[in-house]
């Protein structure tokens, strides 16, 4: 009786401290990472490991990260970079907090993941504010021409991204908002919009148009002709505004169209590199299509072809797509693996039957989606942390019996 007591108590520490995680994902690493090997530590003192992998292995989306992470691992069988592909899969080992974290979650705390993560996010935009006015002194990543607090614009955008998209879901679809939490809601939509638009994050952007693209569509349901009306009517107009309002977004678009324009001549841009990283690699995947280089080969084998092809341009560690990463390592079985990830995350929020948690449960894997196309997102520590930690309680296989309420 005691060590069930005891075990109860430790699984109570870990629900909390998971809520303390989402309040400094956006803010630290090295507190989160502090958090997190807590939670590891409480769930190893804890023993139960039987029970728990009774409890994850029926979640689909639970094993196909787990193949995702198994497929790096064998993929060192075929790499000649050892200590590179060592380094790969340190990196992607974070992957395994995700059912850790899975065993904790739970259903009662999901609006308070939702508001320690909003918090952070919150003082993360009034600091950037805060330096963009110059009333506090430039400090870590923020710069006054690039106000980003706690993580470069390429992270801190698609934060930013997903933090307005979980304030409109709210706005719109939680009927338990009083007045004057939505017109507190809808402040802090507007103003992280505009900032969206003050940072240079790209991808960020991208996936900020991608997200009032699909919460419209979430919005009108099934009237999909008036879902594209409204769709073609608001997004042009924010770009529009922002293109003309914002220095720092419509020199870097106007700087993206130009590169993409003129590829020849722009070779050693952020765009033209991104562009050639792609073409380089194509040619690297058409050599190894069906299991890729291995998990350690892709720096050696692209500075192979770089040489070959573009010499005159530097080389890379990262070709800055997470999908051509996939397929230079491990080929067709390797896009295979990471696309499996997101479909069992679309396919497991479809069965909720709070439209609250499966817009959002639909929605994180569709921006992942696009913004992977401009970054490998799922090996950068942030975006993979977010990335994991709202897989935790957005897919978790809770009581069927119990449905998860609109708080």
């Amino acid at each position: 009786m005691t060590l069930i007591k005891n075990k109860n108590k430790l699984n109570d520490i870990n629900a909390y401290l998971l809520i303390a995680f989402a309040f400094v994902l956006p803010l630290t690493v090295a507190v989160g990472n502090l958090v997190a090997g807590f939670i590891i530590i409480i769930w190893l003192f804890r023993g139960t490991f039987k029970k728990d992998w009774n409890e994850l292995k029926t979640n689909k989306v639970i094993l196909a990260v787990l193949g995702f992470y198994v497929l790096h691992i064998v993929g060192l069988l075929w790499t000649e970079d050892l200590q590179w592909g060592l380094h790969i899969l340190k990196k992607e080992t974070k992957f395994l907090l995700l059912p850790i974290f899975m065993l904790f979650v739970r259903k009662e705390h999901i609006k308070y993941y939702i508001y320690a993560f909003l918090l952070a996010m919150s003082m993360s935009e009034i600091l950037s504010y805060g330096v963009w006015f110059e009333i506090i002194p430039e400090f870590k990543n923020a710069t006054v021409a690039n106000p980003t607090p706690f993580m470069s614009h390429i992270s801190y955008n698609p934060f930013l991204a997903f933090a307005i998209y979980l304030l409109l879901n709210a706005i719109l679809f939680n009927k338990k908002l009083d007045k004057k939490q939505k017109i507190i809601y809808s402040f802090f939509a507007i103003t992280m919009s505009i900032n969206m638009f003050i940072t240079g994050g790209r991808g960020g952007q991208i996936m900020y148009f991608a997200m009032l693209v699909i919460i419209l569509f979430q919005y009108f349901n099934n009237q999909r002709i008036k879902a594209l009306f409204f769709t073609i009517l608001i997004v042009p107009s924010i770009f529009f505004i922002s293109y003309n309002t914002s220095n720092i977004f419509k020199s870097r678009v106007d700087l993206a169209v130009a590169n993409v324009l003129n590829y020849e001549e722009n070779k050693n841009t952020s765009v033209g590199l991104r562009l050639t990283f792609a073409l380089n690699s194509w040619e690297i995947i058409k050599e190894n299509p069906f299991i890729g280089v291995g998990t350690g080969d892709f720096v050696e084998e692209y500075k192979v072809i770089n040489k070959k092809l573009t010499p005159q341009l530097p080389s890379t560690t990262n070709p800055h797509n997470m999908y051509t990463l996939e397929l230079v390592q491990f080929g067709i079985l390797g896009l295979f693996s990471l696309l499996s990830i997101l479909y069992f995350q679309i396919r497991n929020a479809l069965k909720s039957k709070n439209k609250i948690f499966k817009n959002i449960g639909v929605t994180l894997p569709l921006l992942f989606g696009v913004i992977m196309f401009s970054d490998s997102y799922l090996l950068g520590h942030y975006t993979s942390m977010l990335f994991i930690f709202f897989s935790a309680f957005l897919y978790k296989n809770y009581d069927k019996k119990k449905v998860l309420t609109n708080d």
